[in-house]
């Protein structure tokens, strides 16, 4: 489909691409009738005016993108901040754009491209489903930062992914627990439909119950509250309330973000239970606050500030054109704390 232009939605109208222009800008130099006339032409046809039509003559803008699924989660402060400073050191306008859960952030990027003319974007969390086809729709360079891939779709079709294996560092929490003598292990995931991250740290739970010969109960595995936003302390308080009350038995839980294993600490103490000597919990992430937290929080510590500092030389070299697209899988690290224990 070709993009609609101001000069299409004029013709539409029967008037010049100057009175399109003023109805746009709310120009007081307009009759009513026909700026109305006009916004419901473009609003019937999804034009999107450009906000730099000033700076048209420009042959590129210099703006990036920041395009986010789960603003809440914390895990995601520290690397935005990180975001902003290295954009804007090297003279480039930063964006911080929010994408509810229902978008489709690949809809969204295209759309903010042609209105605030974009050089890169950076994808930064959320369930990734998209098809290479979808993917390539964006039209502008991009990074997918801490968004778990499938390891033979997008990271080996030419897109830039920069993130830590979801599945080896899953499993590499949850071999630990069972190493440690626990033999009912609930698991606090996201939602069915996640095929990206929640789905790798999922299996990677599920293979290190195998490799120790330990039944996979369906009924250990929490998904998150769809109700409540999505990797919060309130959302694994309220799922881990739910297991307490269900009178499932079990010896430790394993949250797939800190986040949520803090709520679910929370849930475990006001049932007058106790953190690590009832329940072991585990989290994923390594967020500052689980360092602080009493216990303080058994997880998976991803190098933040590495991979923050990679996704935007890697979009950067993209937009240079120094490099092609390429994927950067970090190492984690397993940091053993008070909150969980061995049986």
């Amino acid at each position: 489909m070709e993009t609609i232009t101001i000069k299409d939605i004029a013709k539409m109208c029967g008037v010049g691409v100057s009175t399109v222009s003023r109805a746009i800008n709310d120009h007081p130099d307009i009759n009513q009738e026909t700026k109305n006339i006009v916004m419901q032409v473009i609003k019937e046809n999804n034009y999107i005016p450009n906000n730099s039509a000033r700076n048209l003559k420009r042959s590129d803008s210099r703006t990036i993108a920041v395009l986010i699924k789960g603003i809440s989660n914390p895990f995601f402060s520290s690397m935005i901040k990180i975001f902003e400073n290295e954009i804007q050191r090297k003279k480039y306008s930063f964006v911080l754009h929010r994408v509810e859960e229902q978008e489709d952030e690949i809809d969204v990027a295209v759309e903010l491209v042609k209105e605030k003319r974009l050089r890169g974007i950076v994808f930064l969390g959320g369930h990734f489903t998209h098809t290479a086809e979808k993917l390539e729709q964006v039209k502008v360079p991009f990074v997918l930062s801490t968004i778990g891939v499938k390891e033979n779709n997008l990271i080996n079709k030419g897109f830039a992914c920069v993130a830590v294996d979801d599945f080896k560092e899953s499993y590499k929490m949850v071999d630990y627990l069972c190493k440690n003598g626990h033999k009912k292990i609930a698991i606090i995931s996201s939602s069915i439909s996640d095929e990206s991250i929640g789905k790798r740290r999922l299996e990677g739970y599920k293979k290190a119950l195998e490799d120790n010969h330990i039944f996979y109960n369906m009924n250990l595995v929490r998904t998150m509250r769809e109700d409540i936003e999505t990797y919060t302390m309130k959302n694994g308080y309220e799922v881990t309330k739910d297991l307490l009350e269900s009178n499932e038995e079990f010896t430790a839980i394993y949250a797939i973000s800190d986040s949520l294993a803090i709520g679910a600490c929370r849930a475990i103490m006001e049932a007058g239970k106790n953190v690590p000597n009832d329940y072991s919990v585990a989290g994923f992430d390594g967020l500052e606050i689980g360092l602080f937290y009493n216990p303080s929080l058994t997880t998976i510590r991803q190098p933040v500030e590495e991979m923050a500092f990679e996704t935007i030389k890697m979009l950067f070299d993209l937009i240079n054109k120094k490099t092609t697209p390429d994927s950067k899988i970090f190492p984690a690290k397993l940091v053993i704390a008070e909150s969980t224990r061995k049986i």
